[in-house]
């Protein structure tokens, strides 16, 4: 029997280079050999601030990049979370069991509130929780997730242990999938790409000229004055060498022989970084100009993988469900 795998990604824009390699390029390489469930999280983009009128299509775009980056619908279940309700009913089970005091804990949970100081809502709070609901909805123990989701799957194994331990062995404690991409630096020099800073990120969908631009306007240091023994391990350029790498490591190599000399000229580094990003990314793109054209059939997948789901999702919910004395 194959293994099951859940992932989902928030409609909170168009998915970048942190989605795909920390997530999305994960999902690709499980599909051929896993029984998948990937999902637009829509009820999880609703705990911090958006626009009603643009949310249907931004969830739209969401499925877009993940069919354009690779995903087949043949082999996986492509889902919109708000289309499986089964989601948050286990979700409410699951919170009866789990402490407020911990939830508050939550690193994410203080990032969030300090991103959106007039936006603290029970949502929010609850997020890790309905997230643990969905990885458990499908008894999943493999999750394509960046690193800073860790905190997050802690407390979904916390959760199946409590829940094991109280009512039975129901549900698996799974792990992350881990990636040479699983943390992808942003371009402002710190921390990693992220959809809430601006500047921090590229795209899938951008164009050659915005990549072209995202990048050179990327920060940098004032290098090394002279001779060096070792490249830098965190910083500016450090990421910037990891974003080559990441695509296409032996084109950073000539970069890294003039950073050890002394003689690395940024703009150089950064042209060349942006040609490689857009050569990269021309498939997904020659892919999504084809969704683009036609969205009533990703809209159609998207229906047909979340009725599948929903048939997995009744059965494990009806299992909690008689495990804890409800039916």
């Amino acid at each position: 029997m194959k293994k099951k795998v859940f992932a989902g990604i928030r409609a909170t824009g168009r998915l970048h280079l942190g989605n795909y390699f920390g997530a999305v390029k994960g999902m690709v390489s499980l599909q051929d050999t896993h029984d998948c469930v990937f999902c637009v999280v829509d009820l999880h983009t609703i705990t911090t601030p958006y626009d009603p009128k643009t949310l249907q299509e931004s969830i739209l775009q969401v499925a877009i990049d993940y069919l354009a980056a690779g995903l087949d619908p043949k082999k996986v279940k492509l889902t919109i979370q708000s289309l499986v309700p089964e989601h948050i009913e286990l979700a409410y089970l699951l919170g009866t069991i789990y402490p407020v005091s911990r939830l508050r804990e939550l690193p994410t949970y203080k990032d969030k509130v300090k991103l959106h100081p007039k936006y603290q809502n029970m949502g929010l709070l609850y997020y890790p929780v309905l997230m643990a609901a969905d990885i458990l909805l499908y008894k999943a123990e493999l999750v394509p997730a960046g690193l800073d989701q860790e905190p997050h799957l802690e407390v979904t194994r916390e959760i199946a242990r409590n829940f094991n331990r109280m009512f039975g062995e129901v549900f698996p404690q799974p792990i992350r999938l881990t990636t040479s991409g699983d943390y992808v630096p942003s371009l402002l020099g710190t921390g990693k790409m992220s959809k809430s800073v601006e500047g921090s990120y590229i795209n899938l969908s951008d164009s050659p000229d915005t990549i072209r631009s995202r990048v050179m306007k990327a920060v940098t240091d004032t290098g090394p004055l002279g001779r060096v023994t070792e490249l830098p391990k965190e910083g500016p350029i450090a990421n910037l060498f990891s974003l080559f790498r990441l695509f296409d490591p032996s084109a950073a190599t000539p970069f890294e022989t003039a950073y050890l000399d002394g003689t690395l000229r940024y703009s150089d580094m950064k042209k060349a970084l942006a040609e490689v990003v857009i050569e990269g990314l021309k498939p997904i793109q020659e892919k999504r100009k084809e969704l683009e054209s036609n969205k009533d059939e990703v809209r159609r997948i998207v229906a047909e993988g979340s009725n599948a789901a929903r048939v997995e999702a009744q059965n494990v919910l009806s299992e909690a469900k008689k495990q804890m004395g409800l039916l």
